[in-house]
């Protein structure tokens, strides 16, 4: 069923959360957001390295065999480097975010540790890894047909992270179909939740992501772990 909660609630527990955990949480805050980039920029990083430069009147003037087999090896090196992005992402970048993200959902019971953003490398983390590497897939997907779908898509998947984070040997099938459950009737909420960070961002931007390294992520990440811990509690 539809899970009621209330924003400002939620927010104020985050504040709490943040005060009593800030330099980590400042950190990881800062970590996860390098995570979360750096996925995107190597991907983009493969493609522009592989662009080449070809004269089209050399095309024209050239042997058709070497302009095939140049091809051919452009395409082998871009698929390369995507190949190398894909494995990367599942062994490394996936499971060091789930690691992050439990540094945050542990801050509600106030064991939250430094070692916690490795977790996931002693749990399975190629299973782990590839379950976030799957969301991300049908999230690109999705916004590849339509920009809101995928929105949509986005915060429907939005509790996969945090359920690994706690349940690092959940299937695919089941963190996929918990988070679905969780976020039935809340997406919406959830995307006035994270609207409501707006100024902070604008803030942000102005003081060249100072505050936003400082405040508004850990602060905004926290308050995504807090969300959890709600819609959790309350579907049990």
């Amino acid at each position: 069923g539809i899970i009621m909660w209330n924003r400002q609630r939620l927010k104020r527990n985050a504040r709490v959360l943040l005060k009593a955990n800030y330099l980590k949480v400042v950190v990881v805050g800062l970590i996860l957001s390098f995570l979360i980039g750096s996925g995107y920029n190597s991907a983009r990083g493969a493609a522009k390295s592989n662009d080449v430069d070809i004269d089209v009147t050399d095309l024209f003037s050239g042997n058709l065999a070497f302009i095939v087999a140049m091809l051919i090896g452009i395409a082998g090196v871009i698929a390369i480097a995507l190949l190398f992005n894909v494995v990367l992402n599942i062994f490394l970048w996936n499971p060091l975010e789930v690691g992050c993200r439990k540094v945050f959902v542990d801050c509600r019971y106030g064991n939250a540790e430094w070692r916690d953003i490795l977790y996931a490398f002693k749990n399975g983390y190629g299973h782990i890894g590839a379950v976030m590497f799957m969301k991300d897939l049908f999230t690109f997907l999705w916004t590849l047909l339509f920009i809101i779908p995928g929105i949509i898509k986005g915060y429907e998947y939005m509790m996969i992270p945090y359920l690994l984070a706690e349940n690092p040997d959940m299937s695919r099938q089941d963190a996929f179909a918990e988070s679905k459950r969780m976020m039935d009737g809340n997406k919406m909420d959830a995307f006035v939740l994270d609207l409501s960070f707006i100024g902070w961002f604008i803030l942000g931007a102005i003081t060249f992501n100072i505050v936003n390294i400082l405040y508004t992520t850990p602060y905004m990440e926290l308050a995504h772990a807090e969300l959890y811990h709600t819609l959790k509690n309350q579907n049990n």
